[in-house]
């Protein structure tokens, strides 16, 4: 894979999770959580959700920067 296809999947990704991100009002994603407990307790699937927001960010703007300075050399 390329690293401009895995900057395409990150991307995707990190819309899918910024998505999926509990309201502070506790209606949407928390309310299902509670129901279904699919995501576990809101709480910690607030948790996984930072965490992997956060990790999502960091490889997608070393990413970015790998292909800037990639693409910036060859002209």
């Amino acid at each position: 894979m390329t690293l401009t296809t895995i900057g395409i999947l990150i991307s995707f990704l990190l819309i899918l999770i910024i998505s999926l991100r509990v309201p502070p009002q506790d209606v949407g994603l928390s309310s299902f959580a509670n129901k279904s407990n699919l995501l576990g307790s809101p709480s910690s699937a607030q948790r996984f959700l930072d965490i992997l927001t956060v990790t999502a960010i960091i490889i997608y703007v070393l990413i970015a920067f790998k292909l800037n300075i990639t693409y910036s050399k060859s002209f």
